[in-house]
């Protein structure tokens, strides 16, 4: 039996995060995350659409006509949109409805925007970057926010060689990660190509693959599996499918790899870091603002995208134990003192308080 939705009086809500695609993707992921954080910290979230958890305050859409009231203790509502498809209603609520409503929207955008898009920017009162790369393309003043994780769910391992062994994994060996859906805009089969050059002569390490292919990616999937088995690495190159535990499937992890030719932010590299392993990411999406190189070194940011150089930068930093313990302790500290889901969610108070008269 489905659970019921957590429906509530719109009276009581301060902020909107519409949510008006169906598909599970990275925005999705984003109003998840965040909105129980939000609450926690007052900010009087509630959302609206579908393919969200039932357990998150939900507005229904007949309950709309409500937001021509303002609620209770401000003079308007904040309609948080992240996609076109979500600014285009809000514009219609405030201008045409003339509802009491601040339009805030939140891009991750990496590319430059169609004209429709930019007009519909235009009309927010307050514009979000999630990185400076994203602020970059923005032709409007905006603040860059970057995106959170969940620090007491990424969390490092007690015990790593327990952790591993609860995963199925062998305690003795050290394990190279890639997680994400696997297909070719993911980087998976660079991925595979440098663990093909790099695992022959290190017999001390393996490497895990957690992650869906969709339909349309299966045969790409079994293409990399048929490669690996060829190379005869089917037992340390590993295809362990997804998992809703992925946090424990982090912590077995001694580096991480973030192999994607393409992204828009990434939050893979925080998810690593904050478990404390190092990371080797290519530079694309945000990879770069949240990975550092310099020291206090969290990782390295490949110029060059290709299998060679992942090869190669994975096993100068695996050569070294005392260097990648260092990384990973600063790995940790850093994700912990500047990514946390926490911080997300206050700086974006601040910006919706910025929004009152």
């Amino acid at each position: 039996m489905p659970e019921t939705k957590n429906y509530v009086d719109p009276a009581g809500i301060h902020v909107i995060a519409p949510n008006l695609k169906q598909r599970l993707s990275g925005v999705t992921s984003t109003i998840i995350q965040l909105v129980p954080v939000q609450n926690r910290l007052g900010q009087k979230v509630a959302v609206l659409g579908p393919g969200l958890p039932p357990h998150l305050p939900h507005l229904r859409l007949i309950d709309l006509w409500k937001l021509w009231r303002a609620p209770e203790g401000a003079s308007h509502r904040v309609w948080h949109a992240r996609r076109n498809i979500e600014m285009l209603p809000g514009i219609v609520l405030r201008d045409v409805l003339r509802m009491p409503l601040k339009l805030v929207f939140t891009s991750a955008s990496q590319r430059k925007h169609s004209a429709w898009t930019k007009f519909l920017i235009r009309q927010m009162d307050a514009v979000i970057a999630t990185s400076a790369k994203t602020a970059g393309y923005l032709e409007v003043p905006n603040t860059v926010i970057m995106h959170g994780i969940d620090c007491d769910i990424f969390r490092p391992a007690e015990d790593k060689a327990e952790a591993k062994r609860a995963c199925g994994l062998d305690p003795e060996l050290r394990y190279v990660g890639c997680f994400g859906r696997v297909r070719h805009q993911k980087g998976t089969d660079m991925f595979v190509d440098a663990m093909i050059e790099l695992l022959p002569a290190r017999t001390d390490l393996a490497a895990v693959i957690a992650g869906r292919a969709t339909a349309k990616h299966i045969d790409f999937e079994n293409g990399l599996k048929a490669k690996v088995k060829e190379a005869g690495l089917a037992d340390r190159i590993l295809f362990v499918g997804e998992h809703k535990n992925i946090a424990d499937w982090y912590r077995t992890l001694d580096l991480f790899v973030a192999p994607q030719r393409w992204e828009g932010f990434g939050l893979t590299p925080l998810e690593a870091m904050a478990t404390g392993a190092p990371v080797v990411a290519t530079d694309v999406g945000a990879f770069s603002e949240l990975v550092r190189t310099e020291a206090p070194a969290t990782g390295v940011v490949l110029s060059t995208v290709g299998a060679e150089a992942m090869a190669r930068a994975t096993a100068q930093m695996i050569a070294s134990p005392e260097n990648l313990a260092k990384m990973s302790e600063n790995a940790l500290a850093h994700a912990r003192s500047i990514f946390s889901i926490e911080r997300e969610a206050l700086s974006l108070g601040e910006q919706y308080k910025r929004l009152h008269p």
